[in-house]
C-alpha cells in the first residue's frame, strides 16, 4: 500500500515537472480559454434565444442596481451611473420625434461625459451612431456622411467652428446639426443643451433599443484602411459585446479604476474602455486628451488601477524627466496595443512591474489576439484549442510585388514556424466580417478568396506577423497603409490630396521608420510638373489646411521618375528601405519644419537633430 502511494506521488510529481518544463503556460492558458468559452457561451445564448443583452442594456441594469456608483470622472467632476442614465434619457426624449429606430446619426465630439450621454441616448432610440474622427476636415468629413447615411449630426461646442466651410453643404443635404452649446451664431444650428435642460429624464420604452440579432449594426467607426478616404467600419452588437469583455478577460473587477486618455471615437476607448467599464461595473477616469506630464499625477490622485494605452503613449511617458516617486502608484495593469519591446522594458524599469496586456485586432477585423501571459514583445497568445475556435493563418508575402505568394495551383502558402507571414483570418459564422458601410467594393478589397481551397474567404489584416512557441509577434504593415501617432494613414488618400498641388505631377506616399519613434512617419516621393519648381512654403500651408497632423508627410523626396511593379503599381518597397537619410540618397529631400512653417532642405545636420529628438515630428 505504501509503495503504491509513493508511486502515485512520484507520478504526480513527474507529471507536474513535465508540465512545467514542456507546457509552462498550461494552467494560465486554460484559465484564459475557460473565460473565452464562458463569454462565448453567453453570446451563443443571445443568438439562440434571440434576446440580446446589449452594452446599453448592461449599462441600464448597472444604473438601476448601483445608481450612485461613480461611472465617469472628467476634469475632477464625477458623474454616477444614475446621472449618465438620466441625462441619456433626456437626450432620447429630445430626439424621440426627430429620429426612428434604425436611423443613423453622427457624433463629432471630443472626450467628455456628454459624448456617452448622447451616444447612449440615441442607442435607446434604436439608432446606430457614427463616431466621427475629430481630426478630419472638409471633404473627408462630408465623405463620412455619404457612406454611413447619417441625417443628423451632434457636434461638441469646441468643434462647431471646424464645420464652418461645410455647414452649407450639410444643410443642402438636409442634415440637421445640433450643438452642445447654448448661444449659437451659426444659422440653422440648433442648441442641444437648451433642449436637454427642458426634457424629461423618464426612460423611453425599452422596445426601441431591443434587438434580436447580434449582427445588427450599432456603431460606425471610421478607419483609414488600405485605400482611399476614411471608411465606416460596421460595428455590430456582437463586436461591441466582444470588446466589452476585454478588461474582464484580463482579470478586471468591479473595484478597478480605469484611466482612459484615448479618443472616444476610436474603438479602443469606446468599445474596450467604456464598454469594458460597464461590463465590470467599474469607474472610468476620462481625459479630454492624453498628457504625459499629468499622467502619473492623475493616477495617484484617482487611485487608478488600469490604464489604456497605445505604444506611442508609453514612449511619451518614458521620455518624461525621471522623478523620485515614479513607482508610487496603484496601477497594476495597462491594456492596449503597439508597445515596442524596448519601450516595454524601459516602462517596467521606470514605473514598476505593471502587467502590460496587449490586444491585437483592427476595428473592422474578425480576429483578436490577447497577450494574457504578458510576454514582452508579443501581441497575443495562441494554442491548438484557440486555433480550433478562431481559424487564422500566416502566409508567405512577396514584398516586391506587394501581394501574397501563390503556388502553381493559385493557392497561398503557409509559412514555416517562426517565419514572418501575412496574417489572414477565415471568414465564417464564428468569425464574421461585416465590412464597411456604403461600399461593397471597399469591403471586397479586404477579403482574399481561394486562399487554400476554391471558395474559401479570409480577412486580410495587412499585418505581417510571426508565431513561435504559440506567441504572436507583430512585424510590420504592408500594402497602402502605415501607422503614425496611433492612427492608420491611408496612403492613397494622402496621395490624392497632394496630387492637387499645382507643381506636383505624380506622388507616391509611404511610411518610413524614424529611430526612437513608434510606427512609421509619412514620406512622399514626388515628380514635379515640367517647368515648375518645388515650393516648400506653399506645400506646407496646403497640407496644414487639408490633412490632419498624423497624415502630413514629414519628408518629401523629389524624383525624376517613379519605379513601377510588373503590374504597373507604384513601387514602395525600395523607397521604404532607403529611408530618409540624405547621406544615402542622391535625390533632394525636404523636411516638414513647424518652426519655419515650410518644408526645408533635409541636410545632414537637420537629419542628426531629428535622430536626437530635437525636432517636432
Amino acid at each position: 500500500m505504501l509503495s503504491w502511494f509513493a508511486a502515485l506521488l512520484a507520478g504526480i510529481f513527474s507529471a507536474h515537472l513535465a508540465q512545467r518544463l514542456c507546457f509552462p503556460y498550461f494552467w494560465r492558458d486554460a484559465r484564459y480559454l475557460m473565460k473565452v468559452i464562458r463569454y462565448g457561451a453567453r453570446l451563443e445564448l443571445y443568438k439562440r434565444t434571440k434576446k440580446v443583452v446589449t452594452v446599453v442594456d448592461r449599462f441600464v441594469e448597472r444604473a438601476r442596481r448601483t445608481p450612485h456608483k461613480p461611472f465617469i470622472v472628467f476634469n475632477g467632476v464625477t458623474s454616477t451611473y444614475g446621472e449618465i442614465e438620466a441625462r441619456s434619457n433626456r437626450v432620447a426624449r429630445v430626439f424621440e420625434r426627430e429620429v426612428s429606430k434604425g436611423d443613423t446619426v453622427a457624433l463629432l465630439m471630443n472626450n467628455e461625459p456628454d459624448f456617452i450621454s448622447v451616444w447612449f441616448g440615441f442607442a435607446k432610440l434604436g439608432c446606430a451612431v457614427a463616431f466621427l474622427n475629430t481630426n478630419i476636415r472638409s471633404r473627408s468629413l462630408l465623405h463620412c456622411f455619404n457612406c454611413c447615411g447619417a441625417r443628423l449630426l451632434v457636434v461638441g461646442a469646441d468643434l462647431l467652428e471646424t464645420l464652418g466651410d461645410i455647414l452649407p453643404s450639410l444643410q443642402e443635404d438636409n442634415i440637421t446639426v445640433w450643438c452642445m452649446k447654448r448661444e449659437i451664431s451659426h444659422p440653422g444650428v440648433h442648441s442641444l443643451l437648451d433642449e436637454i435642460d427642458q426634457a424629461s429624464d423618464d426612460p423611453v420604452v425599452s422596445d426601441l433599443r431591443s434587438v434580436s440579432c447580434l449582427k445588427t449594426p450599432t456603431l460606425y467607426i471610421f478607419t483609414s484602411g488600405t485605400t482611399g478616404l476614411p471608411k465606416a467600419a460596421v460595428i455590430t452588437h456582437l463586436q461591441s459585446l466582444k470588446a466589452a469583455g476585454g478588461f474582464w478577460a484580463y482579470g478586471g473587477t468591479v473595484n478597478d479604476i480605469i484611466y482612459t486618455p484615448l479618443p472616444l471615437y476610436h474603438s479602443a476607448a469606446s468599445l474596450v474602455g467604456i464598454g469594458g467599464t460597464i461590463e465590470l461595473g467599474a469607474t472610468c477616469i476620462l481625459k479630454k486628451k492624453f498628457s504625459a506630464s499629468q499622467f502619473w499625477t492623475d493616477c495617484r490622485k484617482y487611485n487608478v488601477t488600469i490604464f489604456q494605452y497605445i505604444g506611442e503613449l508609453c514612449r511619451y511617458l518614458c521620455n518624461q524627466p525621471v522623478a523620485e516617486n515614479e513607482k508610487d502608484h496603484r496601477v497594476r495593469m495597462g491594456v492596449g496595443n503597439g508597445l515596442r519591446q524596448d519601450v516595454w522594458r524601459e516602462f517596467h524599469r521606470r514605473f514598476g512591474e505593471i502587467c502590460m496586456c496587449e490586444i491585437y485586432g483592427s476595428t473592422e477585423g474578425n480576429l483578436v489576439f490577447m497577450n494574457h501571459i504578458g510576454k514582452i514583445g508579443a501581441v497575443g497568445r495562441s494554442n491548438f484549442l484557440y486555433k480550433m475556435l478562431f481559424k487564422y493563418d500566416l502566409v508567405k508575402y512577396d514584398m516586391i510585388r506587394d501581394e501574397p505568394v501563390r503556388d502553381q495551383n493559385g493557392f497561398c502558402q503557409r509559412v514555416e514556424k517562426g517565419e514572418t507571414g501575412l496574417l489572414l483570418s477565415k471568414i465564417c459564422s464564428q468569425s464574421p466580417f461585416f465590412g464597411y458601410a456604403g461600399s461593397k467594393q471597399l469591403t471586397e478589397k479586404k477579403i482574399l478568396r481561394d486562399v487554400f481551397v476554391k471558395g474559401d474567404a479570409y480577412f486580410n489584416t495587412a499585418d505581417l506577423m510571426a508565431e513561435d512557441e504559440n506567441f504572436i509577434c507583430f512585424k510590420d504593415r504592408v500594402g497602402d497603409t502605415y501607422r503614425w501617432k496611433g492612427e492608420n494613414v491611408a496612403t492613397t488618400e494622402v496621395t490624392e490630396i497632394l496630387g492637387q498641388v499645382d507643381f506636383i505631377q505624380e506622388v507616391n506616399v509611404y511610411g518610413v521608420q524614424v529611430p526612437g519613434s513608434e510606427g512609421r512617419a509619412g514620406m512622399a516621393a514626388i515628380i514635379l510638373r515640367p517647368d515648375l519648381i518645388f515650393d516648400g512654403k506653399k506645400l506646407f500651408d496646403y497640407i496644414m489646411r487639408e490633412l490632419p497632423a498624423y497624415a502630413r508627410p514629414l519628408f518629401i523626396r523629389l524624383q525624376e521618375s517613379m519605379e513601377m511593379t510588373s503590374t504597373f503599381k507604384q513601387q514602395k518597397f525600395s523607397l521604404v528601405e532607403s529611408g530618409f537619410n540624405p547621406s544615402n540618397i542622391n535625390d533632394p529631400i525636404y523636411f516638414l519644419d513647424y518652426t519655419e512653417n515650410s518644408y526645408i532642405p533635409l541636410t545632414s545636420s537637420v537629419y542628426d537633430s531629428i535622430l536626437q529628438g530635437q525636432r517636432k515630428l
